[in-house]
């Protein structure tokens, strides 16, 4: 252990934070995870657990996508059965030959980056998935898309960073920042002060309140979303199914309510029904407009749908980046500071290729990727500047 506490703190106990603290445990690296809840109990308890390349466009967020995929495939492939790792694959819609033009140039973009995709027809596409729509051009299918159950990854992942010597702290709120010789030691909690030689922020939509902490200016923000889960019915879709809509809204920037169709089998019998996007802060006001778009986008990609029971619905906070890039690595800004987060609706998927860059870097080891499109300060300040950490004091 560091002669200062533990060589890596990490903020957060979510699918981010425990890929983090198993793949530093991994290296070596004394670590411990601090939360305010229970593990998994923020974000990653309220999502549908998807495994995507299919609805990244081309840049460092596909890059780290296709190196995630490799790290859930190869690294973690031992462990699938624990957290019910399903290559299902997805397959995107166009219900229009414009739209299947611009889906065409999309899949021209994404074969750049080694992309596993193949235009389907609309016979073959019948053939695919039997239930959905008859009228739609074509499609793309993607056969790496896959679905993992969240919790289960978290739960996991965390037990195999204990079995490396790694602490989980829940119910441990982190109200400030401690600082040594001019840079971040560590955290300070209700229960005592937490010390390390790196503090890793991977607070979700929270991420912004931790980085104001240390000091420094980090635009994420949360962007609330729905699902919706129906009864337990006969297997009836057999991917994850969207339009090509659900793409032109994953790289918005509105902050406006915004719905695409998503639609999804899971093992048990229940469909999970998506998708929508909004910035509401952390409102938990239910939103029925969002619900009754949902239900009606869903429907027209699948008519069945339209009798079947919806048995619950929930919403998530996903944490939103402006550029719509995670940020990932050391915060020059703040020397000891490191960020994880900005995934948005892409956090489980992205989680385990996050864990190993970070771990890789925070051991001193080149990274598998460059983390410069990623750079925590990349966004600048806002007007007025960032607060400042005087010598000598704890925030």
């Amino acid at each position: 252990m560091s002669r200062t506490g533990s060589d890596v703190l990490v903020i957060g106990a979510g699918a981010v934070g425990a890929a983090i603290a198993y793949f530093c445990s991994e290296a070596g690296l004394t670590v411990q995870v601090v939360d305010r809840g229970e593990p998994g109990s923020g974000t990653s308890s309220r999502c549908e657990g998807n495994i995507l390349v299919s609805d990244k466009e081309h840049g460092p967020e596909l890059d780290l996508a296709a190196y995630s995929l490799g790290v859930w495939q190869e690294d973690l492939e031992e462990h699938g059965a624990a957290w019910e790792f399903e290559q299902k694959g997805g397959i995107i819609v166009a219900s229009q030959e414009q739209s299947m033009r611009s889906l065409r140039r999309a899949l021209e973009a994404q074969r750049r980056h080694a992309i596993s995709v193949t235009e389907v027809d609309s016979a073959e596409l019948a053939d695919l998935e039997p239930h959905l729509r008859d009228d739609a051009v074509g499609a793309a299918l993607y056969p790496d898309d896959a679905q993992v159950m969240p919790m289960l990854v978290v739960s996991h992942l965390l037990a195999m960073a204990r079995s490396r010597g790694a602490e989980v702290l829940s119910g441990r709120e982190v109200t400030g920042m401690l600082h040594s010789g001019g840079r971040i030691s560590g955290v300070r909690t209700p229960a005592g002060d937490l010390h390390a030689d790196a503090v890793v922020n991977a607070a979700g939509p929270w991420a912004a309140e931790i980085a104001r902490f240390a000091g420094v200016h980090l635009p994420i923000a949360p962007r609330r979303g729905y699902v919706m889960v129906t009864e337990p019915l006969p297997p009836r879709v057999f991917h994850k199914v969207y339009a090509a809509e659900y793409i032109d809204d994953v790289g918005s920037s509105a902050s406006s309510l915004q719905c695409s169709p998503v639609v999804e089998g899971t093992p048990a019998g229940s469909i999970l029904i998506g998708s929508s996007r909004e910035r509401v802060g952390f409102s938990e006001a239910v939103n029925r407009d969002a619900l009754r778009r949902i239900a009606a986008n869903a429907t027209s990609l699948f008519p069945f749908l339209r009798d079947v029971k919806v048995i619950r619905h929930y919403h998530g906070f996903r944490p939103y980046s402006p550029d719509h890039v995670p940020v990932l690595g050391p915060d020059p800004r703040a020397d000891g500071l490191w960020h994880a987060g900005g995934h948005e609706g892409a956090g489980i998927g992205l989680s385990v290729g996050t864990g190993k860059l970070m771990a890789q870097a925070l051991s001193g080891a080149p990274t598998d990727l460059d983390l410069a499109p990623f750079a925590p300060e990349r966004f600048g300040e806002p007007t007025g500047g960032a607060q400042t950490i005087d010598e000598g004091d704890d925030l």
